[in-house]
């Protein structure tokens, strides 16, 4: 089974790991397991100011922070991932990766707002059941 884990290096990033090595009945080292972050665009502005390169490192060295640790984790637990990142709007881009590689089961974890606050703020979550193809998995 190839699972995506898409992760943030937030709580909630932590409790679906938490979760994921916890159930071994479902999440098993057989499975494929790839780590993924999105990365927000830098505004137009301060990349013509500062020039590709270096928008194109901080975003690496962004992206780094936050698989590195959820690599560590897993590894800890005997599970080894391979990671990836995109620029771009996380919800869109989380799909859009889970659908164009062809995953069986997208993992995330979820803050758990309420539908009204949802609906007021939105959520990376709301956007990805929108645009997904992919079963998804909401850890809360």
């Amino acid at each position: 089974m190839k699972i995506l884990l898409a992760v943030d290096g937030s709580a909630y990033t932590k409790r679906m790991l938490a979760y994921l090595v916890t159930h071994n009945e479902t999440f098993s080292s057989a499975s494929h397991y790839t780590l993924f972050t999105a990365q927000p665009a830098l505004p137009a502005r301060a990349r013509a100011i500062v020039g590709k390169e270096v928008v194109d490192a901080y975003q690496a060295d962004e992206a780094e922070r936050v698989l590195a640790p959820a690599a560590k984790f897993l590894l800890r637990h005997g599970v080894e991932a391979t990671s990836g990142w995109k620029v771009g709007p996380a919800g869109e881009t989380i799909a859009r990766f889970a659908q164009a590689g062809k995953f069986d089961l997208l993992v995330m974890g979820s803050h758990g707002h309420g539908a009204l606050a949802s609906l007021v703020m939105g959520s990376v979550a709301t956007q990805v059941l929108a645009q997904c193809r992919v079963p998804v998995l909401l850890v809360r």
